[in-house]
């Protein structure tokens, strides 16, 4: 096979894998309404995995973006920019006990979606205080949405997330969740594709 037949075969088989991927999301889209994932990821040091440029839950979004179409909304505050882990799950601990609820930058219109996939990492065993000022915003924005909460972890599963997230949105259908441990999300991509084929993705 000569260069040129070498080059068109290869782009032949880009395109056919790229006009998978389109239909893949538009099924999807038909299955489960137009979905958005809302995260917090925490960067910098964290536990088990050291310092890091991407935090756990931004990868693990990412992959459900990639697999479903999803669009983002990442809760951004720079409240814990640059903290060391044991001075950062001190602080943590202190807001989950005072009730905080720390502001987050921009915001989302969630009327646009049908399914909000939630995520973020376990502190204290839930989320972070960050997400229950989105939670509070939002609260009656989810009604007759399907809510699919994820986590990072290093230890505890889903903790009380999916519990705290059925409470933010007493209208929402909020589904069992999916947990997954933040050493290893870096080499999990299979283990999240498995999840939401499970979901109809």
């Amino acid at each position: 096979m000569n260069t040129k037949l070498i080059i068109l075969a290869a782009a032949a088989l880009l395109a056919s894998v790229a006009c998978g991927g389109a239909e893949k999301h538009r099924n999807a889209m038909e299955t489960n309404g137009k979905s958005l994932v809302v995260f917090f990821s925490h960067a910098g040091d964290n536990y088990s995995v050291g310092n890091i440029k991407v935090g756990n839950t931004k990868i693990v979004a990412d992959y459900i973006s990639e697999a479903t179409g999803a669009e983002q909304f990442e809760i951004v505050t720079r409240k814990y920019d640059g903290m060391a882990y044991n001075t950062l799950i001190k602080l943590a601990q202190i807001e989950a006990d005072n009730g905080e609820l720390p502001e987050y930058e921009g915001d989302v219109d969630l009327s646009k979606y049908d399914t909000v996939f939630i995520g973020g990492p376990v502190w204290w065993g839930t989320y972070p205080q960050v997400m229950f000022t989105f939670f509070t915003k939002h609260a009656d924005d989810l009604k007759g949405k399907t809510v699919i909460p994820f986590t990072t972890h290093e230890g505890s599963g889903l903790a009380g997330c999916v519990e705290d997230v059925k409470k933010a949105f007493p209208g929402a259908n909020v589904t069992k969740g999916f947990s997954i441990y933040g050493h290893e999300v870096r080499s999990g991509k299979a283990k999240v594709e498995k999840w939401l084929k499970g979901l109809g993705y």
